[in-house]
């Protein structure tokens, strides 16, 4: 069987760049190896799905080109997708930091894509495993896929497999696999947006924090860009949005060793106000306890020795003390891998992609969109909206 554009891989950028391609008249196929459909979408937002966010640019993104995501953003914007959404009837609400997400269930996002590539005619293989994929014998038939359903060729091959994130909802390598095999090359992939490991000499004394969340703003070096919202010492290590979003610029880092610094006291001048309290009788966790969780204050003097009263407190200490609290250091071992992380970073390298297409330049017909290509986003929908404009921008060219 013949189709002008076979899509692999069903999910946010998959339908969206299907739906795209059969609105302009192409005879398209989309294949899904899972048996239930969108179910990266089902679980995100607490089932709420953040699927995009009010404010999105190049500066949210990770990639070794940050400047390539900016066409297809431009192109294919939030605010295009929230047109979309309410188009649709689906009902909405934001949250913190411009994040959108859906009123009743992530299940009509997908139910909205599915209808797109209904109504355009895609064809669906689902579910459909993919035994190969090769380059076609001639004419304008450029690809063949080998799956369990049968062999189907296209003149254009869309891949939309993920990246590795949540191998156990059906995450892998098939993409990098067929980037391979094309000659594509590929930055290499790491976790993302996933908790951070800490060694066991620096998580012991560390236990009496476990389960406590702060609001703190966390970085790693500078001039990486810093978050502020809530973090959480795991029994494990670090977690919370804030680390979340510090982790993918840790991982980024070739040694990947360097320390996450965390912000205790983000709306306080720390120095100033232990000197204003300096002849104060009350003991630094007492003060510390009108800022911060009470529990973890007299928990993290204690971890630092610092119990006596201010007043009673060397100078080195209460300097010590100020400086940890607008830089307490903590060196993760490493992160707790795909199958706790939310995104993978790396990928289908941008310089072998047209940013106005996605079409590999090496190879005509060829096309990689969403998380499987070298473009990472931030916590807070903006991996959903790369997905949206990607799979958009390869729908108008496929």
């Amino acid at each position: 069987m013949r189709f002008d554009v076979i899509v692999i891989g069903a999910g946010a950028a998959g339908m969206m760049c299907a739906a795209q391609a059969a609105a302009r008249g192409s005879h398209v196929l989309l294949i899904e190896h899972a048996a239930k459909l969108g179910e990266r979408i089902r679980i995100s937002g607490g089932g709420r799905c953040n699927f995009t966010n009010r404010s999105v640019g190049p500066a949210n993104f990770i990639s070794n080109n940050p400047h390539f995501c900016r066409s297809a953003l431009a192109r294919f914007s939030e605010r295009d997708f929230i047109a979309m959404v309410e188009r649709h009837g689906i009902r909405y609400h934001e949250k913190t930091l411009g994040q959108l997400f859906c009123d009743e269930s992530a299940t009509q996002i997908t139910s909205m894509l599915k209808a797109a590539c209904d109504e355009g005619g895609v064809q669906w293989a689902h579910p459909c495993a993919v035994d190969s994929v090769d380059r076609a014998a001639s004419g304008q038939w450029r690809f063949s896929v080998a799956t369990d359903q049968g062999k189907f060729e296209a003149g254009s091959l869309v891949v939309a497999t993920g990246g590795l994130a949540l191998p156990q909802i059906g995450a892998s390598p098939f993409g990098y696999k067929i980037a391979e095999q094309f000659g594509v090359p590929i930055v290499k992939p790491k976790p993302a947006l996933v908790p951070l490991a800490l060694a066991p000499e620096t998580l012991a004394p560390l236990k009496a924090l476990s389960g406590l969340s702060i609001d703190a703003i966390a970085r790693c070096a500078d001039p990486q860009p810093s978050f502020r919202e809530n973090i959480l010492i795991t029994h494990r290590g670090l977690s919370g949005p804030a680390i979340l979003q510090v982790s993918s610029y840790w991982q980024a880092q070739d040694n990947g060793r360097q320390p996450v610094r965390i912000d205790l006291l983000p709306d306080t001048d720390a120095a100033a106000w232990l000197a204003a309290n300096r002849h104060s009788k009350n003991t630094l966790a007492n003060l510390l306890g009108e800022k911060l969780p009470r529990r973890f204050a007299l928990e993290w003097c204690s971890l630092h020795g610092w119990e006596m009263p201010l007043n009673e407190m060397p100078t080195r200490d209460v300097a010590a003390a100020a400086s940890a609290l607008k830089n307490w250091s903590l060196v993760p071992s490493g992160t707790l891998g795909y199958a706790k992380a939310e995104v993978t970073l790396g990928g289908i390298d941008t310089a072998a992609l047209s940013s106005k297409t996605m079409e590999a330049t090496a190879v005509p017909g060829l096309y990689f969109i969403g998380e499987v290509v070298d473009v990472t986003g931030w916590l807070g929908g903006y991996n959903f909206q790369w997905a949206w404009s990607s799979g958009w921008v390869a729908g108008q060219f496929a």
